[in-house]
């Protein structure tokens, strides 16, 4: 479904990731840890397709379609959906005109909003006064109103109390798995997606197939996702680079 094939990105003339190789099959949700500053969120914007981002060198492939060079609206269009970690406010623009311009038809909006519990945040300005969890959970209605064969999320559980990581949590879920019903149907394979996580806590809601461990712009190892971050609480993210140092 995804495949990173030896990317280096730049950002502001400086590099941030070198000769990143990761791949999602379809149907398979992928985690990605790493401490702050990695270019963990560099690397999810860089496959969204967000401007700043300049590759330097790799390629990005999407359903064996190589798309390093189309602009985001063309990736969105292929089934790309992203949720980001510090999404901005807009001013003007109420969450209700918004879903209605971005929806897929085939999905039940008014199901969606009801289980997310946004009922009352239709009329609202997006992310304007919201809190933490509102703010994500905003987000995850946007993106699940698109119907996206590939999630992108970075970080959901960050930011977010007991409550709301149970509810967001729990529907992304769905959305992985296909759950959420689009003309009547859902895909029997499910979804595929790449999830950034910090503390790992978002492990507790969905099944993830691998995971990557990337430090310093760059993927230290694979495996087991629950096995890496049972590392990384006992021995810390360190540890991660000194083992890649005595790799190589």
């Amino acid at each position: 479904m995804l495949e990173l094939e030896n990317l280096s990105i730049e950002v502001g003339g400086k590099q941030i990731l070198t000769n990143i190789n990761l791949s999602v099959e379809s149907g398979y949700t992928n985690v990605l840890f790493g401490p702050n500053g990695a270019g963990k969120s560099a690397l999810l914007m860089s496959i969204m397709g967000f401007s700043g981002y300049k590759i330097t060198n790799g390629k990005i492939y999407f359903k064996g379609e190589d798309i390093t060079d189309l602009p985001l609206n063309e990736r969105a269009e292929r089934g790309l959906g992203i949720m980001g970690q510090r999404p901005p406010n807009m001013v003007g623009v109420k969450l209700k005109d918004l879903l209605e311009i971005t929806a897929e038809e085939c999905i039940d909006l008014d199901e969606l909003v009801e289980e997310l519990n946004m009922s009352s945040f239709l009329e609202r300005d997006i992310n304007v006064g919201f809190s933490g969890g509102e703010i994500k959970r905003s987000e995850l209605l946007q993106l699940a109103a698109q119907a996206p064969s590939f999630y992108l999320l970075d970080e959901p559980e960050s930011g977010v109390d007991l409550v709301n990581i149970s509810q967001i949590g729990m529907m992304i879920n769905k959305l992985l798995h296909g759950d959420i019903k689009c003309a009547g149907r859902r895909r029997k394979e499910g979804n595929s997606g790449l999830v950034i996580t910090h503390t790992g806590q978002i492990l507790d809601y969905i099944e993830a197939d691998k995971g990557y461990i990337l430090c310093n712009g760059q993927i230290m190892c694979s495996g087991n996702p629950r096995d890496l971050l049972n590392e990384i609480k006992t021995k810390g993210y360190q540890e991660c680079v000194t083992c890649k140092i005595r790799q190589s």
